[in-house]
């Protein structure tokens, strides 16, 4: 090779190398427990033969007792959760039949504790909490939702248990303190008529308090734990452990 060229590729090549590394010096590195992890109580669980299986459905209030609820019914039962946060009524009627999906008649449903109610009756405006928004779903509609999800429910053949929703402390953002109180009273009108099981959470709340974050409708871990207890048990029941 021509001396000139090889001294030219040379000088290219350690150009490049330069570039590259100032490239990879300028590059963002991520900030250590800054990447978004999956709740670990949305992972699939796995069934132990012989045991009763049941779902819990619901919004993050469910995810944050569902581990600890499994945990109590280790050897009762096989305790699975819908794989997302449930959110309202109106998303749970769209996404009902999936989640319910079955891999045969052997993985039928024992018992489905389910609720909604929170992500019904917050405020929201242009995809945030916003107290000047609209609430999701007025509590007439939640109602009706209510009992098209009941009735969907039903065929499934599992016995079922509604929790009711827990409270909203004051002062928390995007929703209005004892509005539960009204989803709630709807709640229990359409469960009363189906002859459907109540769980009865926000009652529970009520005698914790100290177990609900200030501002917020969520709790903390002994809280979550607290619940967990209740619901455990209100499947024992319906298992008739």
């Amino acid at each position: 090779m021509h001396p000139l060229r090889s001294l030219l590729r040379s000088g290219i090549v350690a150009v490049s190398l330069v570039t590259a590394s100032a490239l990879f010096a300028q590059a963002p590195v991520p900030e250590k427990g800054g990447e978004k992890k999956k709740d670990p109580s949305l992972a699939a669980a796995e069934d132990t033969a012989g045991l009763p299986r049941v779902l819990l459905i619901g919004d993050s209030i469910s995810m944050g007792y569902t581990i600890p609820t499994r945990e109590a019914l280790k050897g009762v039962a096989n305790v699975h959760r819908i794989p997302t946060n449930g959110s309202s009524t109106d998303v749970g009627l769209k996404n009902l039949d999936a989640w319910l999906a079955t891999d045969g008649a052997d993985k039928k449903w024992d018992v489905i504790h389910f609720n909604w109610g929170l992500h019904d009756l917050k405020h929201w405006k242009d995809g945030k909490m916003d107290p000047a928004g609209p609430q999701v779903n007025p509590v007439e509609q939640y109602e009706k939702n209510l009992r098209e999800i009941v009735a969907r429910l039903k065929k499934t053949g599992a016995k079922l248990i509604f929790a009711t929703t827990t409270p909203v402390p004051e002062g928390t953002v995007g929703r209005v303190a004892k509005d539960e109180n009204g989803y709630n009273e709807a709640a229990l009108r359409v469960m009363k008529a189906e002859g459907v099981a109540i769980d009865d959470l926000h009652a529970l709340v009520e005698a914790h308090a100290d177990s609900q974050l200030p501002k917020n409708v969520h709790f903390s871990k002994p809280g979550y734990e607290t619940l967990a207890a209740q619901v455990a048990g209100s499947i024992k029941t319906a298992l008739g452990k």
